[in-house]
């Protein structure tokens, strides 16, 4: 296949020769260095190929090759481009540069924060905007500008979008119109073969109809693509889908195990599942199939003495921000099953997939396994719908009672060679997932909960915070010295008293010549001085909380140490031993806070070989930390401002 490539290409993230591996949905190619970032980041976010060792349909490849040809890397670095918008701290990596930190910040920003791509103005309704861009991505399909439906997609346009007027979606047009590689990009995005327009026809009927046989059968391919795979995975072949072949089920070699009590319960529990919580795991198999391809590709064609290290190693799924904690949980824990093992639950789930369409037509609704079919690609537009669902409660936790779990771990110490409590997880133990719906849907509705509180008290803070920068510019009367333990703006009506007291000083020809009893207290510092190192805090902490309101949560670190500077240098105005037991226990909150905060911060770090970091529970924690510095902050101003002006 990378015979099509012409030698001149570089990797799209750091100018390196000769790129072997590709992103298949930024369209982009990229070095091996720069790939092991990829791979770190996800499939959410970079769904990696090899060029060479890793099978592609033709036209999946041709679209990538055409989307980097005609300049589609421009979508992702669109600010870098412009000389006059130079970002600061930001430049291009070049292959020179270190993978870590240096190649691994920039791929970062570039990709998942998406820090250089053109952004659209402001509006109001986010939504009109999405269903904006939607539209124009249904008329863009038609043609053959690959690299203009990526910017659109790249915007917020949805690939599943379905035209209210038109009664159709944009892979609808694309087939009609016979552009396979829109098609193929559409499906990256999740773009459902299966969907059917306002009479009852699906894409592949369009492309059908239209003579379009080469797109209809690729189509038919792109449905079945998750069952495809994971047959592919274990035999190396796939069904034939001319002849109406969309199964293929390998038997295992040794099926002694599958005789059990313990299998046949969990098949019948696999069984029972919902048709969306079946789709949900046989999307998480797909996703650990890839990872332990790509794992088998990687090794095998890098330089084991230089690159494979454990900075490259991708040992389990990366966490996907939009999935629950628990869900990542159980899909970290599948790259725990021996091969046995999770040979037996890709058959189960290839089993149960062809059960579950047997009697429906192809594409007859949306409840039939066709939502199971189509690409992995899909979970973007499905989970930012059902995102809250559970699937893997039972693999969470193993504080099961009931006597199948408690034979399942039996069965499962047997097979240990080590740490008891570390050891591989047995397929019975990962679908013991019934009986915890129950207890999983209310820790579900408190997170909610406990999300939208979190939401408020973000929207609460950005209102405080914009009014406290006014007043920092308006001097006013009289001040406020009410204390209040959560008030941030507190520190603004503390700035009012010290910005009067001040005039007040400077009415004469210094600070030398100010009235006798507004002298600075020998023992404490000036107002001035300790106010100037809370407006640098209260800025400092202004820039946290928009960063945990727009989710930014890479920006949790950065901001946490320009905090903890600031604090230290307010800190050190003081005595070491302040003879005032307010001041003492107001230092002691302010500092605690600080490093309660850097520690709270450092949990957003990737890379740790723990449980997935709970992000709602580090951002809630991480505000009440602001909240403490800030307290403690306004305390400080208000005991100084009253000792300096007795």
């Amino acid at each position: 296949m990378s015979k099509r490539l012409r030698s001149s290409e570089v990797c799209a993230d750091c100018s390196g020769p000769d790129p072997s591996w590709a992103s298949v949905n930024r369209g982009t190619f990229i070095c091996d260095e720069c790939c092991s970032v990829h791979r770190s980041l996800g499939r959410h976010i970079s769904q990696v190929r090899h060029l060479k060792h890793t099978p592609w349909p033709p036209t999946l490849l041709q679209m990538v090759e055409t989307l980097y040809n005609n300049g589609a890397n421009s979508i992702w670095e669109h600010s870098l481009l412009d000389p006059t918008s130079i970002m600061s701290g930001r430049r291009k990596a070049n292959p020179q540069d270190k993978v870590h930190p240096n190649k691994a910040e920039f791929i970062r920003a570039k990709y998942q924060m998406l820090a250089f791509v053109h952004r659209l103005p402001c509006r109001d309704d986010d939504s009109v905007t999405a269903k904006d861009l939607s539209k124009q991505l249904h008329s863009s399909v038609r043609t053959g500008n690959l690299e203009t439906c990526l910017r659109l997609l790249s915007l917020g346009a949805q690939a599943n979008f379905f035209h209210p007027e038109k009664g159709n979606t944009p892979l609808h047009v694309a087939s009609k119109a016979g552009q396979i590689l829109q098609a193929e990009l559409l499906a990256v995005y999740g773009a459902d073969p299966g969907t059917q327009d306002s009479s009852g026809k699906t894409p592949v009927d369009y492309a059908r109809q239209g003579g379009h046989h080469e797109l209809a059968e690729r189509l038919v391919e792109i449905q079945y693509e998750l069952t495809d795979r994971l047959a592919f995975y274990l035999c190396g072949r796939k069904p034939d889908h001319k002849n109406g072949q969309h199964f293929i089920i390998p038997q295992m070699a040794d099926s002694s195990l599958d005789l059990s009590e313990l299998a046949k319960a969990a098949k019948k529990k696999l069984q029972s599942l919902s048709n969306h919580l079946f789709e949900e795991l046989a999307m998480d198999v797909y996703d650990e199939v890839d990872r332990r391809e790509t794992d088998a590709v990687w090794l095998a064609t890098q330089n084991h003495s230089t690159l494979v290290t454990e900075t490259t190693v991708v040992p389990f799924l990366p966490v996907n921000p939009e999935y629950s904690s628990t869900r990542n949980q159980g899909r970290q824990k599948l790259a725990r099953f021996n091969a046995h093992e999770f040979a037996t639950l890709v058959i189960d789930i290839l089993s149960d997939a062809k059960r579950r369409q047997q009697g429906s037509p192809l594409s007859s609704s949306k409840d039939n396994v066709e939502l199971i079919l189509k690409t992995i690609s899909n979970q973007h537009s499905v989970e930012s719908q059902d995102n809250d669902q559970p699937d893997y409660d039972s693999v969470a936790s193993d504080e099961d009672t009931d006597p199948e779990a408690t034979a399942s771990k039996a069965h499962r110490q047997k097979s240990l060679d080590s740490d008891l409590s570390d050891g591989p997880v047995t397929v019975q133990e990962f679908l013991e997932v019934k009986n915890a719906l129950v207890a999983s849907e209310a820790k579900i509705q408190q997170l909610m909960k406990v999300n939208n509180n979190l939401s408020d008290e973000l929207r609460i803070m950005q209102k405080k915070a914009s009014r406290l920068e006014k007043q920092n510019s308006t001097p006013e009367s009289d001040y406020d010295n009410t204390p209040n333990d959560r008030d941030l703006d507190d520190m603004g009506s503390s700035r009012k008293g010290r910005q009067r007291s001040s005039v007040w000083q400077s009415d004469s020809s210094g600070p030398d010549t100010a009235e006798p009893h507004a002298a600075p207290s020998p023992i404490l510092p000036s107002t001035e001085d300790v106010i100037r190192k809370t407006e640098q805090i209260t800025k400092n902490i202004q820039e946290l909380l928009r960063a945990a309101q727009e989710n930014k949560h890479d920006s949790y670190i950065p901001c946490s140490e320009r905090i903890h500077v600031a604090v230290t240098e307010m800190a050190a105005l003081f005595p070491k031993k302040p003879k005032s037991d307010m001041v003492r226990t107001s230092l002691r909150l302010l500092t605690s806070s600080a490093y309660r905060l850097q520690s709270e911060c450092k949990k957003t770090l990737p890379g740790d070989p723990g449980p997935p970091t709970d992000i709602q529970l580090v951002t809630q924690q991480v505000i009440q930390c602001a909240y403490d510095i800030a307290k403690a902050a306004k305390q400080l101003v208000t005991i100084t401002t009253k000792e300096n002006n007795n």
